[in-house]
């Protein structure tokens, strides 16, 4: 019934994923590829009509809108006000890609990856995380040309359910 209408809106997310996506590219936040292959959006019918939605992993909202440090803040809703992000998952990550610390001489110290995690979190929980706005960008410039591109496809479902 609404075959135009969806297609803008299928079209309008394609473009928001398509360029979310290369923004993580050309950012470098993609580290794992994990944030990357999580981006989904979906045009559903429903009796009350046409929902969009887009999904990805939860720490891309933090990724894209940044987090406000104790020290460093940023415009965002998100903030490190008493506690530091959890030093597991930067544990993890630091040996994934073999990061260890080094002394002066620039040979390995000695330490385990779990001090590196705790370095890493209390790096962010002082400074943050800066926005990328990897999602939000091509969002916004998606939507501003959705409502002609909207119109249109809604003006010629009309015409043909009236036909």
């Amino acid at each position: 019934m609404l075959n135009r209408t969806e297609e803008a809106l299928v079209d309008f997310k394609n473009y928001v994923i398509q360029q979310a996506r290369t923004n993580l590219t050309k950012g470098k936040k993609n580290v794992d590829g994990n944030l990357y292959k999580s981006l989904e959006g979906f045009v559903e019918k429903s009796s009350a009509g046409l929902r969009l939605y887009f999904e990805m992993e939860d720490y891309g909202m933090f990724q894209d809108r940044g987090v406000s440090g104790k020290n460093k803040k940023y415009n965002t809703p998100f903030s490190y006000k008493s506690k530091m992000p959890p030093i597991k998952p930067l544990a993890e990550w630091a040996k994934k890609r073999n990061i260890r610390l080094r002394d002066e001489k620039g040979r390995f110290k000695k330490g385990s990856y779990k001090t590196i995690g705790y370095l890493i979190a209390r790096k962010i929980y002082k400074d943050g995380i800066k926005p990328t706005l990897f999602f939000t960008k091509p969002f916004e410039r998606a939507i501003k040309r959705l409502p002609d591109d909207l119109r249109e496809a809604f003006g010629e479902d009309l015409n043909n359910l009236l036909k």
